[in-house]
């Protein structure tokens, strides 16, 4: 990245070498990460957002859910129940095997639908896009990624292999690399083998489909330890004790971030710092703002994938909530919304609806919308400011030279 941006946001620029360094100015204030804020799971953390923006009453805050196990265990483990749980038991043994117990996905289940049913109805219904993802729209996403309209995965991917030497060095002594939002554990591949780290942790909320990447690369990296953690990662999230705390790097490709509003942002980010030590870093991905002719798109394809991916939602929303959606009765809208600066997803109405479930009804009016996704595209120096207050310090980032996306590492 070859210009100054100089002095924003109270923060001094400066740049290194094809990269861009920012210095954290000092405060007698001490800024704390925000570890327990509630805000909204966005699916897989793979592209999409929360719903609703600022205006969503988010849910009540749940712990986290791990399924921790050693990469020679993974085929064995039982496949565990992939929603916001109240409580995390005590980790299993390495190689252990643990059921959960019927209450505990009771609960689950309980918890899942009075999310649904308060967020359908809402003035402006929505429902959080973490429901994108069941095992048919993980699926579909992987299609979203390969289409030609699709730009950030390409572009990410082009910024990691062209500045993998000079992220390789900027990230040495990671001996811990946590993926968050792994899915596929595609992109972390080329990190395996550059920093050569000696735990993998991959979180992910699908966790049927995040066992079996994991398996994947336990398979190609023979002396890595692979460990597989089933979270919400929008909650506070604590490792098993056997994951080292040293050397930990937390990876979020994908500009998952931009899930996110401002607010849950903020403390997102803030969650992350406080799950390294000083020694840590943070190495994230942020789609930059750019023409609504290459937006668009990204998010309503010629080929209508995106369409069938969130029309999906509304399956996965019948199998948990007993309601009686039908996804030809919707249609797939997107479009940027300049206030916010952000893509919005939403399901139109084709015209006069009830819908039902077991504890309620809805209608909707012909063009009504559900909202089901945001993704926030934050302008550089904002977002450096924002992981300046969640107590990261210096930052190097790289580019693409269009400047569209942009991969950031924060040093605790």
């Amino acid at each position: 990245m070859g210009r100054r941006l100089g002095w924003c946001l109270g923060l001094p620029v400066r740049v290194l070498r094809g990269s861009l360094a920012v210095c954290r100015r000092q405060s007698p204030l001490a800024v704390r990460p925000v570890a327990t804020a509630p805000c909204c799971k966005p699916g897989c953390g793979i592209h999409h957002a929360a719903a609703g923006g600022a205006q969503r009453e988010a849910p009540t805050m749940l712990s986290a859910h791990d399924s921790t196990v050693s990469s020679s265990a993974l085929a064995s483990r039982a496949q565990r129940v992939p929603l916001p749980l109240p409580s995390a038991p005590r980790a299993p043994a390495e190689g252990g095997r643990r059921e959960a117990a019927p209450e505990w996905a009771d609960h689950a289940l309980r918890a899942t639908r009075a999310e649904l049913q308060h967020g359908l109805m809402q003035p402006q219904a929505q429902v959080s896009p973490k429901y994108l993802y069941d095992a048919r729209g993980c699926d579909l996403f992987e299609q979203i990624t390969r289409l030609p309209e699709y730009y950030p995965t390409r572009t990410e991917a082009a910024i990691l292999a062209d500045s993998g030497a000079a992220m390789a060095e900027a990230l040495r002594g990671s001996e811990v690399l946590i993926e968050l939002g792994a899915g596929n554990c595609e992109k972390v591949r080329g990190l395996c083998r550059s920093l050569r780290p000696r735990h993998f942790v991959g979180v992910d909320i699908a966790g049927a489909f995040l066992r079996q990447s994991v398996r994947r690369l336990a398979e190609e990296f023979p002396q890595l330890q692979t460990h597989a953690v089933t979270a919400d990662i929008t909650e506070p999230l604590t490792l098993p004790p056997h994951i080292p705390q040293a050397g930990r790097l937390l990876f979020y490709p994908g500009s998952s971030i931009g899930n996110f509003d401002p607010v849950q942002a903020q403390r997102m980010l803030g969650q992350m710092r406080a799950m390294v030590n000083d020694d840590g870093g943070l190495l994230i991905g942020i789609d930059l703002p750019k023409s609504t002719q290459w937006l668009e798109p990204a998010y309503d394809d010629a080929q209508g994938v995106t369409a069938r991916f969130n029309l999906n939602l509304l399956s996965h929303v019948n199998s948990l909530l007993g309601s009686d959606f039908n996804p030809d009765d919707w249609e797939h809208v997107a479009f940027f919304n300049a206030e916010h600066s952000r893509i919005e997803m939403h399901l139109r109405a084709r015209r006069p609806l009830i819908v039902g479930w077991p504890q309620g009804l809805r209608h909707f009016s012909a063009g009504e919308t559900i909202h089901t996704e945001n993704s926030y595209k934050y302008p550089l120096p904002e977002f450096l400011g924002m992981l300046a207050c969640a107590g990261f310090g210096p930052c190097q980032v790289w580019t693409d030279e269009r400047q569209w996306f942009a991969v950031i590492h924060a040093h605790a």
